[in-house]
């Protein structure tokens, strides 16, 4: 009797631990979360993360966005059937218009090539030929590319905004004042402000 007492026992106490335990567990997960890409005069890009397969790279992202670091900031890249740029500090201010392309937040951070294809309406970090010189500068496709295939780190994709994506793509550009490339958009596609909030937030 006395031991089928103390197994009894020793179940209700192992029963205890274990509703401890799940009364413990963590909040939602950071995949939980979305970036909403606000422009000035074209409307939202909401956009997921992929912490699985670029965790530094999206905690980096939201990091910036947090500190409201992209609000104000302007593409100074666009190729229609490819991307558009944007993310350098340095397009707050047309002064420095020169230089626009060549702005980061002062660091840099690691590559996470990963499997995930460059398709339309994928989030990538844009770089100089070093794998590991991305910094704040990111692009959206808009279109398939598969040259950039585990050569830049996608780290997120827009799940909503599809007619703000196409209106973007038809912005007409001119010359790159920086480089020469007829990629500068000809119109100020402005930034408000990136914010992150949590998916169930989202009307």
């Amino acid at each position: 009797m006395k031991r089928i007492l103390l197994t009894c026992l020793a179940s209700l106490c192992l029963a205890g631990m274990a509703w401890a335990a799940d009364d413990k567990k963590p909040d939602a997960p950071a995949a939980d979360e979305v970036a909403v890409i606000k422009f000035k005069d074209f409307g939202e890009l909401v956009v997921e993360f992929w912490p699985d397969v670029a965790p530094k790279t999206v905690e980096n992202f939201k990091k910036l966005a947090k500190d409201k670091f992209y609000d104000g900031t302007a593409s100074h890249r666009l190729i229609a059937g490819f991307m558009l740029q944007m993310g350098d500090p340095l397009t707050k201010d047309a002064a420095n218009e020169s230089r626009w392309g060549t702005g980061d937040p002062g660091y840099k951070i690691k590559a996470e090539f990963n499997p995930k294809p460059h398709v339309r309406g994928v989030l990538s970090m844009a770089r100089s030929r070093n794998p590991d010189s991305a910094g704040s500068q990111f692009f959206v496709c808009f279109a398939p590319a598969p040259n950039l295939d585990n050569q830049y780190t996608g780290f997120g994709k827009v799940i909503k905004g599809e007619d703000v994506l196409a209106k973007l793509e038809k912005i007409p550009v001119t010359d790159n004042k920086y480089s020469g490339e007829h990629s500068a958009p000809a119109q100020r596609v402005h930034v408000d402000s990136i914010r992150i909030v949590s998916r169930a937030s989202l009307k």
